[in-house]
């Protein structure tokens, strides 16, 4: 926990809620211990779709879909969300998700490898949220930042890594030192790239808020 417990189980309150849908898709995936958006990151994440009204989302990391179908509850009419997932267990169930609950026509799930399929996806997108494997995300970001358009946000989730990324490595776990170097990799990246314009904030488990410029 990055931010204080009781200030974050204050600001969660204070949450409208969503549809109904969502709430038990969420209650399967803490059930089945399937990695979803915190509480607080689905608000940031509602406020900025709402303010930003991208017409083509890009998502890196789908799990059984959770955070597409939330998205799609704000976008606006007529948006896309195009989602990658390689975890085969995940994608059929996400798949059926988008089926269940009518959103196949504005969600399309593309499986694989996410470094691979991105370097075959041509356009630009308005939003891209980076929600996968942390140690991935540095090698994603030079075809991330090909397919943004300019203006277009890119977020990312989980960056802070439960307040680890402060630590010296020799501090982390030996198996968690890759993905705590790229990460700081990363995060330096972000802050320093002269096409972006980014704020970190230690929101859930820490994400990254950039703009193209």
């Amino acid at each position: 926990m990055i931010v204080n417990e009781r200030f974050v189980g204050y600001i969660n309150s204070l949450e409208r809620g969503n549809p109904a849908y969502l709430d038990e898709l969420e209650q399967y995936a803490l059930a089945e211990n399937v990695p979803i958006i915190r509480k607080e990151m689905q608000s940031f994440l509602k406020t900025l779709i709402v303010m930003n009204k991208p017409m083509q989302l890009l998502e890196v990391g789908t799990a059984i879909g959770f955070s597409a179908l939330l998205m799609s509850e704000y976008m606006p009419k007529g948006a896309h969300i195009t989602t990658i997932e390689k975890y085969e267990k995940r994608i059929p169930i996400a798949r059926e998700n988008f089926q269940k609950y009518g959103k196949e026509e504005c969600i399309t799930l593309l499986e694989g490898d996410a470094m691979e399929i991105l370097q075959t996806l041509e356009g630009r997108f308005d939003f891209i949220f980076m929600d996968a494997a942390k140690g991935q995300y540095i090698h994603f970001l030079p075809q991330v930042l090909r397919l943004l358009k300019e203006g277009g946000v890119l977020v990312s989730d989980n960056v802070l890594q439960d307040g680890d990324i402060i630590e010296s490595k020799y501090a982390i776990t030996r198996r968690n030192r890759t993905i705590h170097t790229r990460m700081r990799d990363y995060l330096y990246t972000l802050k320093n790239h002269e096409q972006l314009e980014t704020a970190i904030l230690p929101l859930g488990d820490g994400v990254a808020l950039s703009v193209k410029k």
